[in-house]
């Protein structure tokens, strides 16, 4: 294992001392004067025909806004334009906003959307990927059940599948999971001297930015968007933030007073995007040697009533369903499957997480078959420095998976655990292992095509140096590792660096923090920002930015899939250990353990909080959290039966850093804010396979899902 190090920040730097005071202010802590609250009228039919909006005798203090009062377009600007602000005609999920009612009392503003009756025609609903598929109702939009389809090829599959001697097959399905960050959406807009300033909870400032453009017709000049403290995202707050942002907005407008829209938990659950539910088929061909010649995988999402980021969530999950393996020949296709249900979208690892427990189940299950050790197995087939991935890219920075692996097994002793047989009638136990990756940045060119990020310096002549950047701080330290980089860059005091929250009427556009790219581009950018005012320091006042400019020798190609999916990789590896009760089928995690190839960790104690958070998330998703659905409405719709792990759930996470310089990153470093994730349902679903000894096809891996599975195998 190669030796940890990180940026250090000598004795003195760094005082916390006049920040620790709890006194941040989040949304809804702020009371402009005047300021009314909002409320939204939401469809509660999963699909229908509008055919009259029936109001009750409204107040004079209390205005309706919907869709006429939309300037621009209304539509969302994202990946994919076919989400409305407002429905108009026809509605296509719960939940979907028909209009907002403004005014000064908010009880009286709940008691108002009660009493609005909405006279529906109902239409056939697509509930299911099955009945997408089947068309067994109408088809929601086009002349396909789908929104998205794609398909890649590597190498020569036909050809390697006639030459195999045996074949393993296997299909999986995995559910929504929903981010439960601790602030629900929140957003306050108030109009002044013609500019709308949207303040809220957000990690895309130029996302909101552009949607009020595009609501109100309005010019970028006449738009400012403030991140607030923002109490959690995960993903959740990437796309959603445009809705409520325009609707504050427009209130705002036609009420001529400052409008704060907040949604409470039941509401934010059942309207938000959650992650998206899967079901993926791998099918592997392996030779006479037990060596994997060809692989088949086929990826379903379930991407809910409109298109919005579910492509390009797809396209993650189909680069990365192969896994962390080297095979010569490949047949990935993947489709996003339309729905009358809540959009599915953005959340942390972005589609990695299905599609590593999908990869890692089946290599586990294809290691039974042949009668392998499925530790040894996998190695046989880990991708190496110099290999091409799964679309043809260079791996170019050094790949230390058996090195991440050794740690892992040693830090948790895997191999004894593994090899300890299982008293009969008492608890079984089990441990488990994943391996995994995550790509930094956004897939293929796209950093360079969509966001092409800038930063800036300023320095003044106390020798204070400004930083901005639209990368939002959402509790992760985004902050804090910037600030690092341009004061180790610069050699001076981490105090001497000063850097708030985005603000689009002063901040350059980052780009969104999304993708686990803030570190590796925009810290990256802010190296080279800094690096050009070291030059220009004995100046009094001095400015320098710095501009994405893509790597030499990378390319990709959308149309066929072809090249450099991501810039960069991070790596990593876990192991769980389980108890299961045979009597309740109660699942009881003993421990779990990880190395993470991260390259230079530019904090190691924010790196710490990432790798404790992540996988507690990963762990919830693996085996507790349940948000079903009944007729296109949500079941869970609390955080008292939407199942998260609470502190007294979270087992025991030990980890090692296992450290390869990137080649593009500042100072070596990677991203891993989402990397934390992706490994650990898997690695507790082969824990649970191991201890019952049944095979484990979907998640999460409940007691419920347990017991069926050791009844009825």
């Amino acid at each position: 294992m190669l030796e940890m190090k990180s940026i250090s920040v000598p004795a003195g730097r760094l005082d916390f001392s006049e920040k620790m005071t709890g006194a941040a202010k989040f949304c809804q802590d702020l009371r402009p004067h005047g300021m009314f609250y909002a409320k939204t009228l939401r469809s509660s039919k999963p699909r229908a025909k509008i055919r009259a909006v029936r109001l009750p005798l409204l107040p004079d203090n209390v205005v309706i806004v919907d869709w006429r009062d939309v300037r621009g377009k209304n539509i969302v600007p994202i990946v994919t334009d076919d989400q409305p602000f407002f429905a108009r005609d026809q509605v296509n999920y719960i939940g979907e906003p028909i209009l907002v009612a403004t005014g000064p009392n908010p009880d009286e503003l709940r008691k108002i959307i009660d009493s609005i009756q909405v006279d529906y025609e109902e239409l056939p609903a697509v509930l299911t990927i099955e009945e997408a598929l089947s068309r067994t109702s109408d088809i929601i939009y086009g002349d396909h059940p789908w929104f998205v389809s794609y398909e890649y090829l590597k190498g020569d599959p036909d050809t390697a599948i006639h030459e195999a001697a045996i074949s393993v097959e296997d299909e999986f399905h995995t559910g929504y999971q929903e981010q439960a960050y601790l602030e629900p959406q929140s957003m306050l807009a108030e109009q002044k001297d013609g500019v709308m300033t949207v303040r809220g909870s957000m990690q895309c400032p130029f996302y909101v930015e552009e949607a009020l453009m595009q609501a109100l017709g309005w010019e970028r000049t006449r738009v400012r968007v403030i991140q607030l403290p923002t109490g959690g995202g995960f993903g959740g707050k990437e796309d959603y933030p445009s809705i409520p942002a325009v609707h504050a907005a427009l209130a705002a407008i036609k009420t001529g007073r400052p409008v704060m829209l907040v949604y409470d938990r039941g509401e934010d659950i059942m309207c938000t995007t959650k992650r998206h539910p899967s079901c993926i088929r791998v099918k592997s061909h392996l030779d006479a040697n037990n060596h994997i010649i060809a692989r088949e995988i086929e990826v379903l999402s379930d991407a809910g009533a409109y298109c919005g980021l579910s492509g390009v969530v797809l396209q993650r999950m189909i680069y990365s369903v192969p896994g962390v393996y080297q095979v010569q020949n490949l047949r990935v296709s993947g489709r996003a499957c339309a729905t009358n249900k809540v959009p599915s979208g953005a959340f942390r690892g972005f589609g990695g997480p299905q599609a590593f427990f999908a990869i890692e189940m089946h290599m586990e299950h294809v290691a039974r078959e042949i009668g392998v050790d499925p530790l040894l197995f996998r190695k046989t087939h880990f991708l190496r420095q110099g290999d091409l991935t799964a679309t043809g890219g260079r791996l170019r920075s050094p790949v230390e998976l058996e090195a991440i692996t050794d740690s892992v097994c040693t830090l948790s002793d895997y191999y004894e655990k593994r090899s300890t047989p299982k008293e009969p009638g008492g608890k079984l136990r089990g441990i488990g292992f994943s391996a995994f990756f995550h790509g930094c940045g956004f897939t293929g060119a796209d950093e360079r095509d969509i966001i092409s990020a800038r930063v800036r310096l300023c320095k003044g002549e106390d020798e204070t140096v400004n930083l901005y950047v639209s990368s939002a701080e959402l509790g992760q330290g985004a902050i804090t590792t910037l600030s690092k980089i341009a004061a180790e860059t610069l050699d001076i005091p981490l105090s001497q660096v000063l850097c708030g929250y985005p603000d689009t009427g002063v901040c350059p556009n980052s780009g969104p923090t999304v993708a686990s790219r803030t570190i590796l581009v925009v810290g990256r950018l802010v190296q080279e920002a800094a690096l050009k005012m070291k030059e220009h320091w004995d100046e009094a006042f001095c400015e320098t930015e710095s501009h994405f400019r893509y790597p030499g020798g990378f390319s990709f190609d959308k149309k066929l899939h072809t090249g450099d999916a991501y810039l960069e990789y991070a790596w990593g590896a876990n192991v769980v250990e389980v108890e299961v009760d045979p009597i309740t089928y109660s699942c009881n995690i003993l421990g779990a353990w990880a190395a993470f190839d991260i390259g230079t960790p530019i904090d190691t104690t924010i790196a710490a909080g990432q790798v404790h958070g992540g996988m507690t998330q990963g762990l919830g998703y693996g085996c507790m959290e349940v948000l079903d659905m009944k007729a296109g409405r949500p079941l869970q719709c609390s955080l008292t039966d939407y199942m998260i792990p609470t502190s007294l759930d979270v087992c025991k996470i030990d980890f090692r850093f296992v450290q390869s310089e990137s080649v593009l990153g500042p100072y070596g470093a990677r991203g891993m804010g989402e990397l934390t994730l992706v490994g650990a349902a898997p690695a507790l679903a082969a824990a649970v396979e191991n201890a019952i000894g049944k095979p484990v096809t979907q998640l999460p891996v409940t007691s419920e899902y347990i017991m069926e599975l050791s009844r009825h195998g």
